[in-house]
């Protein structure tokens, strides 16, 4: 198969199986979302909706966070990991979003990522799923599905970032990156991965550079 024929085949599939999405993360504002995001490093999104719904019963705003300690705040997402850290982060950002932005997530990627604890990865989630730019944050399903595929060499997530925009058209990656995530889970996971299951990797070749 041809560069082209690869990508085409792969958006189409994904297309099919999964037409409509939700962001697997709930939320209900761009700040809920940013803190969803946060909360998602190095556990499932399954596990943060989960600890969340408490949490943002009482404090869905910045202004209602930074009422809470961060002792507090690591009450609510105990389960999750690395919760002290991120506990201090989310009252540190929250200070932040009160006295440099009036109280609102910034609509800018450099903005995102001076925050405390917020990453290229999370700042870019809310970018594309919060204000609609195109972006394509990558996580451990599309790095994995990216190498697996031949469209990148799975050296880090910088590049394959790099790859996926510039292979992919641009007006397809905010539904793209969630598609992918989705399919790596259902169809090509990374344990207990089963080549007959996986239409896309089995069609277009495991492994096969392009």
């Amino acid at each position: 198969m041809t560069k082209k024929e690869k990508i085409d085949f792969i958006q189409k599939t994904l297309d099919e199986l999964y037409p409509t999405l939700e962001v697997p993360l709930d939320h209900s504002s761009p700040y809920t979302l940013l803190i969803a995001v946060l909360l998602s490093a190095q556990t499932t999104d399954k596990k943060v909706n989960q600890v969340t719904p408490a949490l943002f019963s009482i404090a869905n705003t910045p202004q209602k966070m930074v009422l809470l300690s961060a002792e507090e705040i690591k009450r609510y997402i105990a389960q999750i990991g690395l919760s002290t850290t991120k506990s201090k982060n989310i009252l540190a950002l929250s200070k932040i979003l009160i006295e440099k932005h009036q109280g609102e997530v910034p609509e800018s990627l450099e903005e995102l990522e001076a925050l405390p604890g917020v990453g290229h990865k999370t700042a870019s989630v809310v970018m594309s799923q919060s204000f609609g730019h195109p972006m394509f944050p990558v996580d451990t399903h599309i790095h994995r599905l990216m190498f697996r595929w031949g469209m990148s060499n799975g050296k880090n997530v910088v590049q394959t970032e790099k790859d996926a925009k510039r292979l992919f058209p641009k007006e397809s990656w905010n539904k793209l990156h969630l598609q992918i995530i989705y399919y790596g889970r259902e169809y090509s996971p990374a344990r207990g991965w089963n080549l007959e299951k996986d239409i896309i990797t089995k069609k277009i070749g495991r492994k096969s550079l392009i």
